[in-house]
């Protein structure tokens, strides 16, 4: 995998299961919650969302799904 942003991957394995998906799990909630039905609405939406993840959550799970940052 090519690294991102200054990550690296940490191990070569995945884990189980990868806390990566929580943060998506968390999106497709805030999602449903907004009711955005259309494409374009659904961007907006996703653009508002974004600021729902601090830095620091965004860190832990990509540090949790195993890359390790400089």
């Amino acid at each position: 995998m090519t690294p991102h942003h200054g990550a690296s991957r940490r191990r070569e394995q995945e884990p189980s299961t990868p806390s990566i998906e929580q943060l998506f799990a968390k999106l497709k909630a805030l999602l449903r919650k907004a009711g955005a039905r259309t494409r374009d609405t659904l961007w907006a939406t996703i653009g508002t969302l974004i600021d729902a993840f601090s830095t620091e959550e965004c860190r832990n799970y990509l540090e949790n799904a195993g890359y390790a940052f400089d």
